[in-house]
């Protein structure tokens, strides 16, 4: 039996979906993108505050369902451009120092509110 995980320490979603799914010893997080759980606002900066809100609102949604980022086993990474490649990795791998997990990156044209990166997840318990 399926279990939605909800917390307010990670943004509302903004469509028909949930925060994330726990369905026996996984958990699926929804694609997450730069917002402020408090303002719901897309943060400032460029890729490197995004990627650090991004992820930020991963491990707490994580957290929230009994897991954390040590346990992701597959990421799904958009970005809104290649370009941006380079600063995404670079606070990507402070989040995932040790035993990274697999991933797939891509470059898409478009993302919610214009944003330059989404990210999902998912993790073990």
């Amino acid at each position: 039996m399926k279990e939605i995980i909800y917390t307010e320490k990670a943004p509302k979603p903004i469509g028909p979906y949930s925060q994330a799914v726990k369905l026996g010893n996984l958990i699926f997080v929804s694609g997450q993108i730069p917002l402020d759980p408090k303002s719901n606002n897309v943060v400032n900066g460029g890729i490197k505050e995004q990627t650090a809100q991004v992820l930020e609102n991963i491990k707490a949604i994580l957290e929230a369902s009994g897991s954390g980022l040590d346990k992701v086993l597959m990421s799904f990474v958009y970005l809104k451009s290649m370009n941006d490649f380079q600063g995404f990795n670079e606070v990507y791998s402070m989040y995932f120092k040790d035993n990274p997990p697999a991933r797939v990156t891509v470059e898409v044209s478009k993302l919610p509110k214009d944003v330059l990166i989404e990210i999902a997840v998912i993790a073990g318990i």
